[in-house]
């Protein structure tokens, strides 16, 4: 069974960005992926934060990126969340595992993934299923 997919920021980079490595990968897949795909706060900030920075190579206005992602959202099988996971309590992160803070929050995504039983999709490969408690190798998903 496919699981919904939370897409990271790293993955919603590379599908609005024509010129990114990673694009037609992204593309690819999710135009194979029927179960759907979710954004968050943290996800959408992080894409228009990277995106419309200077040193961004393929740099957009921020206004562009904002427009791109609500384009994308507007597709019937995206689902918005709002971020309700608190990190702090009833322990969705394991803190032990959790050993760098740039890590705090793709430890976060993780732990919103496995509270809805979704599957975290992302680019990165340093991500870990022991940040989060209950998360499983169904919750995570490497693209590259």
């Amino acid at each position: 069974m496919k699981l919904r997919a939370l897409l990271d920021t790293s993955v919603l980079i590379a599908l609005l960005d024509a010129n990114h490595v990673h694009h037609r990968l992204c593309s690819q897949w999710l135009s194979t992926h029927s179960a759907g795909w979710v954004s968050c706060p943290i996800t959408l900030n992080g894409c228009v934060r990277i995106m419309s920075q200077p040193s961004y190579p393929n740099r957009l206005p921020m206004q562009a990126v904002v427009a791109g992602l609500q384009q994308a959202m507007r597709h019937p099988m995206h689902v918005f969340w709002a971020d309700e996971v608190n990190p702090l309590g009833a322990k969705p992160i394991d803190w032990q595992q959790v050993l760098r803070p740039a890590d705090i929050t793709d430890a976060y995504l993780l732990a919103l993934a496995v509270r809805h039983q979704v599957c975290l999709v992302t680019l990165d490969h340093g991500i870990s299923v022991k940040w989060a408690t209950g998360a499983e190798e169904q919750h995570l998903l490497r693209l590259v």
